[in-house]
């Protein structure tokens, strides 16, 4: 017996892509991106100090930056992954939602910034602070869309 593969999954479900795409709540997913801008502005205005100590950013260093450019990626990739949230959710509930939310946020995307942070040699304060961002967004992103069918 062969390795079972995401493409035998894909086979023995009859899984359509394009109708997974289809049937997804698209309004649902465009609040539960636009939810991560509202965590965003409230996290890092109080956090603002530390975050800029764990990053050796100056208030000069971000008046450098191309804010249209910041927002515009930042929502589309948002965006990306509260589509791939609702996929993982499928048409599970709230309390799945935010579960799953939560666990992407603490056990893939925090993980993944502390390992980056271990190898830049970063302090702790930038895992908490990033970290804790992305556990608190995916989380309210997971619910948002395990409640809104």
């Amino acid at each position: 017996m062969g390795a079972f593969t995401f493409a035998t999954y894909l086979s023995v479900t009859k899984m359509d892509f394009t109708q997974t795409i289809q049937n997804l709540n698209w309004l649902a997913i465009i609040l539960a991106a636009l939810s991560t801008f509202m965590i965003g502005g409230v996290w890092y205005s109080v956090f603002e100090k530390p975050w800029m100590v764990a990053n050796n950013f100056t208030k000069d260093d971000l008046k450098k930056r191309n804010m249209p450019m910041v927002f515009g990626l930042s929502f589309l990739f948002s965006l990306i992954m509260s589509a791939n949230l609702a996929m993982f959710i499928g048409d599970e509930n709230v309390t799945f939602g935010a579960i799953a939310g939560f666990m992407t946020g603490l056990g893939w995307v925090a993980f993944a910034i502390a390992i980056v942070a271990l190898f830049e040699n970063r302090p702790v304060k930038y895992v908490l602070i990033n970290g804790g961002y992305m556990v608190v967004s995916f989380t309210l992103m997971g619910l948002i869309l395990g409640a809104w069918k």
